[in-house]
């Protein structure tokens, strides 16, 4: 297992945050993450100046601003742009994982169904989510 991890969870809705939450303690993953319900909330997060999480899992279909929004956003912000995306939606449609990765989303999942591919899942972001390489200053 490896060390602590922080995440920002952008979704709003409250089952996949507890399934996303019970499938990291069932499979042991050391990931902390705070939740933002919509996009409005997690731009509010990322930019009020404190450390920035290792990851950002982004839904696509949140309210007020969606997911395609928040990756643009963060994509042009200097202080995010090297923030490590991983988009987690329910569509399987290829015109949304193309514009994901053409605003650049480092990874593009599709939200499992079942409990155990959740928790399949929380091994994958074990995988994915790495701290940021520290830049000499």
């Amino acid at each position: 297992m490896r060390g602590v991890r922080r995440l920002l969870l952008a979704e709003d809705n409250a089952a996949d945050v507890f399934l996303m939450e019970a499938a990291l303690q069932h499979a042991g993953v050391a990931l902390e993450f705070v939740v933002a319900r919509d996009g409005v909330e997690a731009m509010a997060v990322l930019q009020e100046g404190g450390p920035l999480p290792d990851a950002v899992v982004l839904d696509l279909n949140m309210p007020r601003m969606n997911g395609f929004e928040v990756l643009e956003a963060v994509r042009s912000d200097p202080r995010l742009a090297g923030l490590q995306v991983i988009v987690l939606t329910t569509s399987s449609a290829s015109v949304d994982r193309e514009r994901a990765q053409a605003l650049g989303a480092d990874a593009y999942i599709t939200k499992p169904l079942a409990f155990d591919e959740f928790t399949a899942l929380a091994g994958r972001l074990d995988e994915l989510v790495q701290p940021p390489v520290p830049q000499p200053g």
